[in-house]
């Protein structure tokens, strides 16, 4: 079947599907992914811990040069891939929902570093997991698709 794009435009995408995280100590990512931000496990094994996010991505959590080698399975082979020094990731929350968000960093001893109001109306806040990734929650706005 003959797709409609032209052949100087490459197809349409549809999404970021995964955002990955690489990290030193994997209990303690788990535990600040599951406890402070109260993620889902959705798959865990000794290299790699599987998040949904928001029922359109994924957020995963891999151990440092955990998947370094070419990883094997039933249907295929992935490539290996690394990432050293804080990664930045933002998680898209609801304008009303964010000072409950504060809160909770707060009390689970999570320092925001920044605060951040865009042109468009949306407020970002950052703070960092036990990696040292610079996460970032932000509301409508901050992007003309968001």
């Amino acid at each position: 079947m003959a797709s409609d794009t032209p052949p100087d435009r490459p197809p349409s995408l549809s999404g970021v599907l995964e955002t990955a995280l690489y990290v030193d100590d994997m209990d303690r990512a788990r535990a600040f992914y599951e406890g402070v931000l109260g993620l889902s496990l959705m798959f865990h094994d000794a290299r790699l811990t599987a998040y949904p996010v928001g029922g359109r991505s994924a957020l995963l959590i891999f151990q440092r040069g955990g998947a370094t080698e070419t990883a094997h399975l039933p249907g295929g082979t992935i490539p290996p891939h690394d990432g050293h020094g804080p990664i930045h990731c933002a998680l898209a929350v609801a304008a009303e929902d964010l000072p409950a968000w504060e809160a909770r960093l707060a009390a689970r001893g999570v320092a925001i570093e920044g605060r951040t109001r865009w042109p468009r109306g949306s407020i970002s806040i950052y703070f960092r997991d036990p990696d040292g990734h610079l996460l970032e929650l932000a509301t409508p706005g901050l992007w003309p698709v968001w």
